[in-house]
């Protein structure tokens, strides 16, 4: 693995979330609305999208544990922290 420098890792989680991840699964709000549904639905509790997008932050973390120089992880947590930003702009 190859560690990227801060600027590399910012511009990376922006342009997986204003391109490459909008691209592949559609818009953010669509897909975190419905991760939340499928998620209340099997724990049988209510998740909000924003909720899922910390959670996918707290993934993220949990596997920085094992694999602290994957950067993957750290471009990840950025742009799930961009996006729970805006869900929570959105409350």
């Amino acid at each position: 693995f190859t560690m990227m420098n801060r600027q590399e890792v910012v511009e990376a989680a922006l342009d997986c979330i204003t391109n490459d991840r909008a691209n592949q699964y559609g818009k953010a709000e669509d897909n975190f609305d419905n991760i939340a549904r499928l998620w209340s639905a099997y724990l049988k509790v209510d998740i909000s999208k924003l909720e899922v997008s910390m959670l996918m932050v707290l993934l993220k973390v949990a596997r920085t544990t094992s694999s602290p120089e994957h950067s993957d992880n750290y471009v990840d947590m950025i742009g799930y922290s961009a996006i729970a930003s805006e869900l929570a702009a959105m409350k």
